[in-house]
């Protein structure tokens, strides 16, 4: 009877792997057909071109959020079992948002910093 369960297992295992690997190869293959067709439309002066790129886009953004999610799927539901255990956040804590917005404030000097001198160049 186990032998019998485990042959079931490895052949649900099989399909599945085969619907995530099918799943990816059209997801690929959509966003590489989108991509072509906005390469294709030339300059976005034409009327409806902008519209078509911003659609096609729009369809590329979607398709890749949706293959991060199948990938993070397969990840976490993976039937053959996790190979090992993410560590558990730490908790907020008044120094880490501290460090943050100390962060925070130095990215957005070296933007300032960065966005004066560009126009002083040209």
């Amino acid at each position: 009877m186990v032998d019998y369960l485990e042959a079931h297992r490895s052949q649900a295992v099989a399909k599945v792997l085969e619907l995530y690997n099918a799943t990816t190869v059209l997801l690929l293959l959509g966003i590489a057909g989108l991509a072509i067709y906005a390469f294709r439309l030339g300059p976005l002066v034409g009327p409806g071109v902008e519209e078509s790129f911003g659609l096609a886009a729009g369809a590329m953004f979607v398709m890749g959020a949706l293959l991060v999610h199948l990938v993070d799927r397969t990840y976490r539901s993976w039937p053959l079992g996790r190979k090992f255990r993410p560590e558990v956040p730490p908790a907020v804590s008044p120094a880490g948002t501290a460090r943050l917005v100390t962060w925070l404030i130095v990215l957005a000097a070296a933007a300032g910093i960065v966005y004066v001198v560009a126009q002083l160049i040209m």
